[in-house]
């Protein structure tokens, strides 16, 4: 698993894909920090994170549509399924290089946590139990996105998948109050108030795991039949 993870890090990496997804999501993030600081005077650095989530639900697949679409269009997936590797590895190894890259781009954010203690004092605790909320946010987010990779070897499906069940599940609750358990927005949305709800951890943890198991029962079907 650890070779995989090496060789999907270099590219992410060693390519424009990592960087991308990086300076995306954090030229995004500093419009609305330079929005909510300098515009509504706003110190708080967890309100960022509501806009960043926006950001995550359209970006994400940046990081995700190539994962396996790619392998399936250029031809080399045969390869992955006959490597001497357990295809659980390489799922794992394909995601864990994926949730890097995120976490890296999410330990950045705590440049702008830096400059708010210059003109203020916000919370160092809730802004990490808000990183935590959209770490887990993030998780759920590239396991559907893998998932959706999977399924396809169309690039463009890929990443078109993810954004529209990201954004039904963000207006589920809008058509009935019971269907906010499945609104993956609306399970973050406790964190940046520096709460940590059990249950909403462990619905995230769940809608990971979920995701990642179909993926390796997607690829293995596909590995027996071949």
């Amino acid at each position: 698993m650890f070779a995989v993870i090496k060789k999907e890090l270099k590219s992410y990496l060693l390519t424009p894909v990592g960087y991308t997804y990086i300076g995306i999501f954090l030229a995004l993030f500093s419009l609305f920090f330079i929005i909510n600081v300098y515009g509504g005077h706003v110190l708080n650095f967890e309100y960022l994170f509501g806009n960043g989530a926006t950001v995550l639900t359209f970006i994400t697949p940046i990081l995700t549509m190539r994962m396996f679409a790619e392998e399936r269009r250029n031809g080399t997936e045969q390869l992955i399924l006959t490597s001497p590797r357990s295809i659980t590895s390489i799922v794992l190894g394909k995601f864990f290089a994926a949730t890097i890259v995120m976490a890296i781009t999410e330990l950045l954010t705590l440049i702008y946590f830096a400059i708010l203690c210059y003109f203020g004092d916000p919370s160092f605790k809730v802004a990490l139990v808000t990183i935590l909320g959209f770490f887990l946010l993030s998780m759920a987010y590239l396991s559907f996105g893998m998932f959706a990779s999977s399924l396809t070897e169309n690039q463009v499906i890929a990443s078109v998948l993810p954004i529209a069940v990201f954004l039904m599940m963000w207006f589920l609750p809008s058509f009935n109050e019971n269907l906010e358990i499945f609104s993956l927005i609306y399970l973050f949305d406790e964190f940046p108030s520096g709460i940590i709800l059990i249950p909403n951890v462990i619905a995230f943890i769940s809608f990971t795991l979920l995701f990642i198991l179909l993926t390796i029962v997607v690829l293995q079907r596909r590995k027996n039949v071949k």
